[in-house]
């Protein structure tokens, strides 16, 4: 049996695997070439991550196909219901990520709540030069304890980021159209735990509590967060997307920030991704990064062994 992991897979889901009799190529095929490749190759299993796409063409003309899998939990480069309509398995690791998403979601936060997306720019540039200017500048952090995180989307990730939140001293509010509450259970080092109930709210309640707000949930027909949105929040609302490219208007983003309705953004995913636009680049009010919510090692070896399970369990 062959598995092409085309996106890369880790080490730990490559011993897996072969310890089971799997031989794993990590060769990276170009799209327009892929058919081809796994035709000659005969691969029974194709895993992807986001930048591989297996649409109805690559279903229908690769019939030697057993299994697809995506590392990570979103599936929209799979078209899923076609693939499984012709008797193929689609496995995903949904639960893999979650806490280094999170954690990133915090990084982002935590900067720039504290001007840090700036300062690190500034300081090798002027920190010589204008020390005490840039102190000023950059003395109006403010905490997060304390504050109110709003969250939309309720599952797994969103989920994982709220007991970041709570650990943190936030108050957390959150909108979920599937989800009428969720118990989270917080594990501590020393063995304790605590438990926290959360009954979500409105999508309008939501944006008008938070001081902060994060989104975590899949790709729309329609932006999620747009001007009418933007209207509702706070003044001064600090937000993350480390969701999907176009869950926000963009546009409207910007707008919100020169009006000064949204004080800073984090974006870790972009409508016109992997080329953003150009003004998201250079606004020195959003933190970015080049979608890495699920690149930490500890995530990738719980995706790989996750991947290598199921394919086990599925092919034998």
């Amino acid at each position: 049996m062959k598995v092409l992991a085309n996106d890369g897979v880790s080490q730990s889901g490559i011993d897996a695997l072969e310890k089971a009799g799997y031989q794993v190529i990590t060769t990276t095929v170009a799209q327009e070439q892929l058919i081809n490749y796994i035709n000659e190759n005969k691969i029974d299993v194709l895993l992807v991550r986001s930048a591989t796409k297996v649409r109805k063409d690559l279903i229908d003309a690769c019939p030697n196909l057993k299994i697809i899998g995506r590392g990570g939990v979103g599936m929209d480069n799979i078209d899923v219901e076609y693939a499984r309509e012709k008797g193929l398995s689609v496995i995903n690791t949904p639960a893999a990520s979650s806490h280094s998403v999170a954690e990133l979601v915090f990084g982002h936060l935590y900067g720039l709540a504290r001007y840090l997306h700036n300062s690190n720019r500034d300081m090798p540039l002027e920190g010589d030069s204008n020390f005490k200017g840039l102190k000023k500048a950059y003395a109006k952090g403010t905490e997060l304890k304390g504050k109110t995180l709003g969250v939309l989307g309720f599952g797994r990730i969103g989920q994982a980021t709220a007991k970041v939140a709570i650990g943190a001293g936030m108050k957390v509010v959150a909108f979920d159209p599937f989800l009428e509450k969720a118990n989270l259970q917080l594990d501590f080092f020393d063995g304790q735990t605590l438990n926290f109930e959360i009954e979500t709210i409105s999508k309008q309640d939501v944006l008008k509590q938070s001081d902060f707000i994060t989104l975590h949930v899949p790709s729309q027909e329609s932006y999620v967060i747009d001007e009418a949105e933007f209207n509702m929040m706070k003044d001064g609302v600090i937000i993350a997307n480390a969701a999907r490219g176009g869950v926000v208007n963009e546009v409207a983003l910007v707008k919100a920030i020169e009006s000064g309705k949204v004080a800073r953004a984090a974006l870790d995913v972009f409508e016109k991704e992997p080329k953003p636009e150009i003004q998201l680049l250079m606004n020195p009010s959003l933190s970015l990064t080049p979608h890495t919510g699920a690149a930490t090692n500890e995530a990738q070896d719980r995706i790989g062994t996750e991947l290598a399970s199921q394919i086990i369990s599925i092919l034998g």
